[in-house]
């Protein structure tokens, strides 16, 4: 029988195991079972060819217990309210790992951008923050980038909740570009933080990284900063990566600046030179000590998982690893970094760049770094404890550390 692979259902099953193990209430573990808030929104944009066309937003708000939600904004084609409801699941428990101020959110536009115009893009936007300014702001709602959002879009997002509010509010939205509020160190933020859990990792097993064979299941923006970091921080070899059309492998190593460069300048890695073409399945079963899926969400299988051989597994990309795939490499002794640690990088220099906006004080790249990787490895270690004590896999190990928290915060206030 065929693995069910729907994001929130998967989300779902997580949360219940970890309710499981913390033998939570019948009520509490109702509230965190399901968003406590979501809007459907109809923006209509006039395109460039005068035509009105009217596109579907979703917004979820997941859990606040513990704070104002946070959570990015996707314009995908293929966006769904499960899929937007799993990620606000995953954002909230990821707050509460790092231990930010903060619940988890996350918004999305059905929408392909690759067909639309700048201009187009700016309405698109701009009608989004329109549809939601009064959901949304620096004490309720705090979105930010997300897969086909960039600092841009966010620049247009702040500005039109602005204009609703008559002033300047850098700290509804993080992910701007930093003359106007945003923090230096977020374009990377998401790969850096992997790159401490990973480091983190390697010390707790053992493991020396000089060298070591990587492979990076996706070159976007995530997925490009951890070849480089992986290669520039670690010392690790980049010995295959790949992007939606295909891979490439080279056993004596790949320069990840210039796999990049060429990617910029083709549209994707395949052709790369002095290097053999494989596909995204053969990447992920390649003799590695380190792999980044840092691609799209269910990659890892019950299918594929009994061939995967990597030591290691950071997860950059958001669900990756389906349950089933989890139980697998848990009984192989496979190190997996699950996905709402070894990624909260973004949203860690994201709560900074808030505080910065909030504060009117800003840091400098020394500083955050520095910030950052005090929380990662808090964090890291927090999960270590857990995994140790309850003896169970590491992703249900973070669940405990993050789910304990919220519950905490809602008995706390007096929710339940």
């Amino acid at each position: 029988m065929a693995e069910k692979l729907n994001p929130f259902e998967i989300a779902q099953k997580q949360l219940d195991q970890a309710a499981e193990i913390l033998k939570l209430d019948k009520a509490t573990h109702q509230i965190l079972r399901e968003p406590m808030r979501e809007m459907t929104v109809l923006i209509p944009v006039r395109m460039d060819n005068g035509e009105v066309k009217v596109f579907k937003g979703f917004r979820v708000q997941y859990n606040d217990a513990k704070g104002p939600c946070k959570g990015g904004i996707r314009f995908h084609p293929e966006e769904t309210i499960d899929t937007v409801r799993a990620l606000a699941a995953w954002m909230t428990w990821k707050t509460a790992l790092l231990d930010l101020p903060y619940g988890g959110g996350k918004g999305g536009v059905v929408c392909n951008p690759k067909e639309m115009s700048l201009r187009e893009k700016e309405q698109l936007a701009r009608g989004y923050i329109r549809a939601l300014g009064e959901f949304i702001g620096p004490e309720k709602d705090i979105p930010a980038p997300d897969v086909y959002t960039d600092p841009q879009i966010m620049a247009w997002m702040m500005d039109e909740f602005s204009k609703l509010r008559g002033y300047y509010s850098p700290g509804v939205i993080t992910g701007k570009p930093v003359p106007i509020g945003g923090s230096l160190g977020r374009n990377d933020a998401t790969a850096r933080g992997g790159i401490y859990t990973v480091r983190e990792a390697a010390k707790y097993l053992k493991i020396d990284l000089k060298d070591a064979p990587t492979a990076v299941q996706g070159y976007g923006n995530a997925g490009s900063f951890a070849a480089i970091l992986s290669k520039e921080i670690l010392g690790a070899k980049i010995v295959a990566v790949s992007d939606s059309q295909g891979g490439i492998y080279n056993k004596n190593g790949l320069d990840p600046y210039d796999v990049l460069e060429f990617k910029n300048k083709n549209g994707t890695v395949v052709g790369y030179p002095n290097a053999d073409k494989i596909t995204n399945e053969e990447l992920l079963e390649l003799d590695v000590t380190l792999l980044w899926p840092a691609a799209l969400e269910n990659v890892i299988t019950k299918d594929n998982a009994p061939r995967i051989k990597a030591k290691i597994i950071a997860e950059a990309a958001n669900g990756p690893t389906t349950p089933e795939a989890d139980e697998i490499l848990h009984s192989k002794n496979i190190f997996v970094i699950p996905d709402f640690l070894c990624n909260a990088g973004g949203v860690t220099v994201s709560y900074f760049e808030w505080v910065q906006n909030i504060t009117g004080y800003y840091w400098t790249l020394e500083e955050v770094h520095q910030k950052l990787d005090q929380k990662m490895t808090k964090a890291f270690w927090s999960v270590v404890e857990m995994y140790e004590k309850k003896k169970v896999n590491t992703r249900i190990a973070a669940y405990l550390v993050a789910v304990s928290r919220v519950v905490e915060a809602m008995k706390l206030r007096g929710w339940v």
